[in-house]
Parts: structure tokens; sequence; C-alpha cells
């Protein structure tokens, strides 16, 4: 069934901030769509104005500056991720989630942010930009603020992002650059599906993270832990964060299972 909506397309951000402030909570955002079309396709939701952002500069685009670190703008698809020569060379960890990302023809559509605002448990690029120590910029009529990826996300399909924000960019600290790193995702079936569990570690010399999805009911991270931690005590680090539930997909034991078994592999390739 056909559903009516306006539709608008901005091309800077000062016309987006005066869309979203004078919408008050009824706009909803199109970037790359993957999510949203479906939702809207099988009538879970029914929005009053869809507000197309591709066609503003500022939000396109993946830069790197040595002292600032990573910027990932919010119309940045998946492929852009995958083939960038400054994340493949410094934060190789956000290329392997990339690719883990459904098909081929949704990574050539679906952003990263977009994956990030849906605010699944199960986000394949949460657990790795949260193992990176990565924050989110939210802007507005009123400015800008950033906020740590790991307070950005409130509940399931939730996020701190108010009715008049859009997410402008992710960042992802200088200092994290060159981690040595590792990601698993637990899937039903081969091929493209989403996790029945993920983990994601990211480990300097000062310091290291490990970052789960489809375990709790937002993709989690672990305290920053010295990076000479033992196997035991980092499983122990990671227990401590998730919670686990049984649904139509896996137990919970099952999933704490898989990311004890997760945490164990890749500590071994990267410590």
């Amino acid at each position: 069934m056909l559903q009516n909506f306006s539709y608008l397309a901005p091309e800077t951000l000062k016309d987006l901030y005066a869309v979203l402030k004078k919408g008050n909570g009824k706009v909803t955002i199109l970037a790359g769509g993957t999510d949203l079309l479906v939702n809207m396709h099988n009538n879970w939701i029914s929005p009053e104005c869809l507000v197309d952002i591709k066609k503003i500069a500022d939000l396109k685009g993946i830069s790197f500056n040595p002292k600032t670190g990573l910027s990932i703008g919010a119309t940045t698809v998946c492929i852009d991720l995958i083939n960038n020569k400054d994340v493949k060379k410094h934060y190789p960890l956000l290329a392997e989630a990339a690719h883990h990302i459904g098909s081929p023809q949704l990574r050539n559509r679906a952003t990263i942010a977009g994956n990030l605002c849906t605010a699944s448990p199960c986000a394949d690029m949460g657990c790795s930009l949260l193992a990176l120590g990565a924050s989110v910029e939210l802007g507005s009529t009123s400015g800008t603020r950033v906020i740590a990826l790991k307070d950005f996300f409130t509940g399931p399909k939730k996020t701190q992002i108010k009715k008049d924000e859009v997410l402008l960019r992710i960042l992802v600290p200088a200092d994290m650059a060159g981690a040595r790193s590792g990601m698993r995702k637990l899937k039903r079936i081969k091929g493209h599906d989403i996790a029945v569990a993920s983990v994601a570690i990211a480990r300097t010399a000062k310091v290291m993270r490990i970052g789960v999805g489809s375990a709790a009911p937002t993709p989690v991270v672990t305290a920053d832990l010295a990076p000479s931690i033992t196997l035991d005590k980092a499983v122990a680090a990671t227990e401590k964060v998730i919670s686990p539930i049984d649904d139509v997909r896996a137990g919970a034991e099952y999933r704490r299972f898989m990311v004890k078994d997760f945490v164990e592999q890749i500590f071994a390739e990267i410590c």
C-alpha cells in the first residue's frame, strides 16, 4: 500500500536545520534508506515528511588527519569506507566491519551514519566504532555537539539525537590509528544476515577496548583496558558489559559462549 508523504532535499546544512526545526519531530531523515524504505514498504512506519540529505556537500566524504583522526561524513556509504585508502591503512577494523553489512548492493547504498542511527543492538558498525573510541557530531540551529558513541545509544532503536538534530559525522580519534584489531560476527546462515553475536577488539600501546553487538539492548563496549591485560581479565571485562537474551535467533547462553569464544580468538591474534 502506497503512503502519502512530503519529500524535501535541502542542499545546505542551514536549510536542513530550518526544516528540522520547523518539522518539530515530524521529519524523517533519508540517507541510505536501506532500513527506512523497507520499514515504509511493510507499513511499520509512516513518515509525514522525508528529508533527503544526500545533496548536502558538508555531509559527504571521508578525511584523515594525523593529529585529529578520521572523519566520516553522514552520507558516506559502506563501499566508500571499504575502498578508502586512509581507512584501510589506519583503521582496517572499519573496512572489515563494513564488509559485514548486507550484500554488495546494500553496501553501495547503506550509510555508516544510518547504521548507527537505526540503533539496532546488532548494528554491524557499532562494535567496531566503539572499540576504536569513536564519537558522533550532531548539529542543529542551536549549534553542534560531540557525544562519545558509548553514550549515544540509549536503548533499542533509541539514541540521544534530539528532534531538531542530525548526525553530521562520525569521528575516530587519531590515537587509535594503526591499532591492532580484529572482528568476528556470528550469523544464522552463510552470506549476509544480521548478527547473532559480534565482537570487535582494538589495541594500541596505551589502551584496548572490546566492543560487542547483539548481546545487550545496545551495542556495548568495555571500559578502557590496559593493553597488557590477561585473556581471563579481558573475558571478565566483556562479560561485565553484556546482558544477552533468548530470542528467535539464539539463546542467551549461546550468545554468551560465542562472545567469549570470539574474544579468545581475536585476543590470540592481536596480543
